[in-house]
C-alpha cells in the first residue's frame, strides 16, 4: 500500500465491496447518493461503484459536505500508518495536528515547529489530504467532543470547552455537520449498559489485524519504572504529563482492541492522552505490509509466521525515554529501572492515584537539569552524558517529539558526548518512532542473529538487514523475542 491510494478507484472499490478492515484509514468512502463517508469496512451493502468517491481523510470527507456513517463511524477507524512510516513535511504535520498542536498554537504555532510558512504546509496538506490544518484539527475536536458526549455525563458546556471548542454553538454546529446528529441525540444512542465513573473515561483503541501483544506490553512491563508505571491485573498503567495538566493511563489488550481508562486532571488533553497511548503501543502500524516484507528473508519468515503482528514498543514523552536510555547504558534492566526510580522520588511530580500504586510523574528535564551532578550514583563520563542531555533538553538545543526529523535528530543525538549508534538508534526507534531504525550492536540482537544463522558482526548484519528496509525496527522486534535472556541495555 502507498501515499495516494484513494486515487486507485478500481482498487478502493474491491476493498470496500469485500469490507476489507485492512484499509480503515487508509482512505474513505463518500457515497454520492447518500452524501455518507464510510470506512471500507462498513457492514452495509456497499454501494454501486459509480456513486463511490473516495477521499484521503476524513476531513476532506467532512469539507465536501459528507456525513459520518452511523453503522461503521469511519471517525473511531485507527489512523493512516503514513503518517509513522514517513519523515516528510506532511506527515510530521499530521503527527503534530494529533498532539493537538493547531489547537493551542494555531497554525503559525504547528509552522513555526516545522520551519515553514503556513501557506506553504497548508498547500501540502491540501494536496494530499484534501483538506487544510484547520479542517483536520476540526475532524479531530469532532471525534473528540463525541468520544465525550458517549463515554462521560458531562454536561455539553464542559464537553465543548474540553474538546476544544471557541462556543456551544460551533459546538453544536460541529457534531450536527459531522455526524447528521445533534449532541443530545448522540447521547440517548449510547448503550444503557454504560457505567460512568465521574473521572474516569473509557474507550476502546481500534488497531489492524493482527497484534501481538506479548512483547509489546510484555516490553512495557519489564521496564517500568516503579511510581511512573506498572503492571496491574493484566493492564499495563503509567502517569502521563500533558499540556493542560497531567493524567493516568491503563490499556488492557483484547482481542480486536485496547481497552484504555483515561483519568485526567485537565479534560481538554483527552485527544493528546489517546493520541500518546495509541503511538505509544504502535496502534496505527500497518502489520501485513510489515510482515509480508519480513516474510521475504527465510531466516525471519518462521519467526513472522509463529507469532505475526509484532509492534515497536514506543513512548509517551520522549524526552523521558531519552534520560531512561542514556540510564540504562550498560547496565542491566533492573539497575536501569532502580536509577529511573531514584530519580522520579527525588524530583518527580507527586500525582495522586486513585487506584494507588502510581505516585509521580517522570522528572522534566527542566528539573533534571537543576540536579546536583555529584548527587548521581553513575560514573562519571555516564554522569557527563547525563548531564549534557538534560541540559541540552531543558535549554531546547535538543529538541525529541512527533514532529523531529529523525536523520538530524539522530546526528544531533550523535554529537553529545557518550552517545553511541546504540543509544541514538534505540531513541529514534522507540522514541521519534523511526519505523527503520537499527541495533546491530545490541547484545539480545547479535544473540538472536548468531542462534539464527545469520552474520552477527554489526557490519555484515547491517548489510543484510537491508531486504528489511523500510521495517527494520520491527525486525528488531521479531529478533528479540527469540531471547528468552532478561532485556540488557549494554552497548552504547
Amino acid at each position: 500500500m502507498q501515499n495516494g491510494m484513494h486515487t486507485d478507484t478500481e482498487r478502493c472499490v474491491r476493498a470496500v465491496q469485500s469490507k476489507d478492515a485492512r484499509f480503515d484509514g487508509w482512505f474513505f468512502t463518500a457515497v454520492l447518493t447518500t452524501r455518507i463517508y464510510c470506512r471500507p469496512s462498513c457492514p452495509v451493502v456497499p454501494p454501486k461503484p459509480e456513486n463511490m468517491t473516495f477521499y484521503p481523510s476524513a476531513a476532506a470527507c467532512q469539507q465536501a459536505g459528507f456525513r459520518a456513517c452511523k453503522r461503521c463511524r469511519p471517525d473511531t477507524s485507527p489512523g493512516s500508518p503514513e503518517w509513522n512510516q514517513r519523515a516528510d513535511l506532511v506527515a510530521r504535520a499530521m503527527r503534530l495536528i494529533a498532539d493537538g498542536t493547531v489547537d493551542r498554537e494555531g497554525v503559525p504555532g504547528l509552522a513555526a515547529r516545522l520551519g515553514y510558512s503556513t501557506r506553504q504546509i497548508e498547500r501540502q496538506l491540501l494536496a494530499e489530504l484534501g483538506a487544510g490544518p484547520l479542517a483536520l484539527a476540526r475532524a479531530q475536536r469532532a471525534q473528540t467532543a463525541r468520544l465525550l458526549i458517549e463515554t462521560t455525563a458531562l454536561p455539553m458546556a464542559e464537553i465543548a470547552f474540553a474538546a476544544g471548542f471557541s462556543s456551544i454553538r460551533t459546538f453544536n454546529d460541529t457534531v450536527r455537520d459531522v455526524f447528521a446528529l445533534s449532541p443530545s441525540e448522540l447521547r440517548n444512542r449510547r448503550p444503557k449498559t454504560t457505567v460512568l465513573t465521574p473521572g474516569t473515561l473509557t474507550l476502546r483503541l481500534p488497531f489492524r489485524a493482527p497484534l501481538n501483544p506479548d512483547n509489546l506490553f510484555g516490553h512495557l512491563a519489564a521496564t517500568a519504572v516503579p511510581g511512573v508505571e506498572e503492571w496491574r491485573a493484566g493492564a499495563y498503567r503509567r502517569t502521563l504529563r500533558l499540556p493542560y495538566g497531567h493524567g493516568i493511563a491503563s490499556l488492557t489488550p483484547k482481542s480486536d482492541h485496547i481497552a484504555c481508562r483515561l483519568t485526567l486532571s485537565d479534560l481538554r488533553d483527552l485527544p493528546v492522552a489517546i493520541s500518546r497511548c495509541r503511538r505509544m503501543l504502535d496502534l496505527d502500524a500497518d502489520p501485513v505490509a510489515v510482515d509480508d516484507q519480513l516474510r521475504t528473508d527465510p531466516v525471519l519468515a518462521p519467526l513472522v509466521d509463529k507469532a505475526p503482528g509484532r509492534r515497536v514498543p514506543r513512548s509517551v514523552d520522549e524526552a523521558e525515554f531519552a534520560v531512561r536510555a542514556v540510564l540504562g547504558q550498560q547496565v542491566s534492566t533492573a539497575a536501569a529501572r532502580t536509577h529511573a526510580a531514584r530519580l522520579v522520588t527525588a524530583h518527580g511530580e507527586p500525582v495522586d492515584d486513585p487506584e494507588g500504586g502510581l505516585t509521580h510523574l517522570f522528572p522534566s528535564p527542566e528539573a533534571l537539569a537543576a540536579v546536583d551532578p555529584e548527587s548521581l550514583a553513575m560514573p562519571r563520563t555516564r554522569r557527563t552524558t547525563f548531564t549534557t542531555l538534560v541540559g541540552q533538553l531543558a535549554d531546547g538545543t535538543l529538541h525529541l517529539g512527533v514532529e523531529s526529523d529523525w536523520t538530524e535528530t539522530r546526528a544531533q543525538l550523535l554529537s553529545l558526548p557518550g552517545f553511541g549508534p546504540w543509544t541514538a538508534d534505540v531513541i529514534a526507534m522507540r522514541a521519534l518512532g523511526d519505523p527503520d531504525a537499527f541495533l546491530p550492536t545490541d547484545l539480545g540482537i547479535r544473540r538472536a542473529a548468531q542462534e539464527l544463522g545469520l552474520p552477527s558482526t554489526p557490519a555484515a548484519l547491517t548489510a543484510r538487514a537491508a531486504a528489511w528496509r523500510p521495517w527494520r525496527a520491527y525486525a528488531v522486534q521479531y529478533l528479540w523475542a527469540t531471547d528468552s535472556h532478561p532485556i540488557n541495555f549494554l552497548p552504547v
